[in-house]
């Protein structure tokens, strides 16, 4: 079933198109990675997905709605279509268990237990139960990340949006936050990543999309992306990345 799906998004900034003509559909169940050079517009056209970023023109559809038109309820559709970001976006002056917390009394209206129960589960799951109470500015990048990820876990949404999620961790730290990806993605859910961790790509993708000068250039598998001996652009790309 495809649960989301875009039709001819054209996004722009000062006049430079960044997104374009852009037309893809994502089955439920599947994980999705997006690769390709700085500048191509991967994060531009992630953001796009839960109207973070508005486009001029094109649709985007969240099962069959179409979810740019002015009546969508953006804030409870970013409820069901969860992003993680690279500089995590955690409240430092708030503990960890409340920055899981939030979200769930604040929009899904569930009661503090409700919320806490359900925060403690995803906290649990990414390692990060006993900081529960610590305050997230006392916590290092990939304990952020991890939050961040258990925060977003919280919200139970349909499909989950990394946006090169260890961008910003120091070497050592970027494998923790993966393998508690890679741990998410081996239970049957909808995520979309974007990445530069090729490795990590090529192990848990079903599907990926490289991105070049604002269009998708290349939709395969991964045998057909990463093994295409003659695509001199990604061929290109590959090389650089090694």
């Amino acid at each position: 079933m495809t649960i989301l799906r875009t039709n001819q998004i054209v996004k722009s900034f000062d006049g430079v198109t960044v997104l374009h003509d852009i037309s893809v559909g994502f089955e439920a169940g599947t994980v999705t990675s997006i690769i390709g050079p700085s500048g191509s517009g991967k994060s531009t056209f992630l953001r796009t997905l839960n109207q973070l970023e508005e486009i001029e023109s094109g649709s985007v559809f969240f099962y069959d709605e179409d979810i740019t038109k002015k009546a969508s309820d953006l804030n409870h559709l970013r409820t069901k279509i969860g992003m993680v970001f690279q500089s995590f976006h955690l409240f430092n002056n708030m503990s960890v268990l409340e920055n899981c917390t939030i979200g769930q009394i604040k929009v899904l209206k569930r009661t503090p237990i409700e919320a806490k129960e359900h925060a403690l589960l995803y906290l649990k799951k990414v390692g990060m139960a006993a900081f529960a109470n610590r305050n997230a500015s006392q916590l290092s990048g990939g304990q952020k990340q991890r939050v961040a990820i258990a925060r977003m876990l919280s919200m139970d949404p349909d499909i989950l949006l990394f946006d090169e999620p260890t961008s910003s961790l120091d070497p050592e730290m970027v494998g923790e936050v993966l393998d508690v990806m890679k741990q998410i993605m081996n239970e049957d859910l909808t995520c979309i990543v974007v990445t530069h961790e090729m490795d990590f790509a090529k192990e848990v993708s079903d599907r990926i999309l490289f991105m070049d000068q604002g269009r998708i250039a290349l939709d395969g598998s991964v045998e057909e992306v990463f093994n295409d001996a003659n695509n001199v652009r990604i061929a290109q790309f590959l090389h650089r990345m090694r």
